[in-house]
């Protein structure tokens, strides 16, 4: 049986959401305003697949939203140069804390990040 596999994705915002969003802005005291604001996040799907999954406010069988709001209603397009060099992770806690740790270098590079 194949092994489920979990891979980081980058989803480009709208800057509007730097504006229009009190906790995306609280969350980014540094940012300048010079590059984008983005959002960090793993799956186990494809990131296209995930990335169409926030955009149509993806619900689960048990009614459960797994959409983002913000990508929902600030996603523009999927990221790869961003993390295309980064290999999957073989357990969900790995790949969780890959992706605060990513944000949070993001965030250090001057980029608006929001993850989960």
């Amino acid at each position: 049986m194949a092994k489920t596999l979990y891979t980081i994705y980058v989803i480009e915002l709208s800057k509007r959401v730097y504006s229009e969003n009190t906790k995306f802005r609280n969350a980014n005291p540094q940012f300048n305003g010079v590059l984008q604001c983005l959002y960090v996040g793993q799956t186990s799907k494809t990131p296209k697949e995930r990335f169409l999954q926030h955009k149509t406010g993806y619900r689960n069988k048990k009614g459960h939203k797994l959409s983002a709001a913000l990508v929902e209603k600030y996603g523009l397009y999927l990221r790869p140069s961003l993390y295309t060099h980064i290999d999957p992770f073989l357990t969900r806690a790995e790949a969780l804390e890959a992706e605060k740790q990513i944000a949070l270098e993001l965030r250090r590079q001057g980029y608006a990040v929001w993850f989960n």
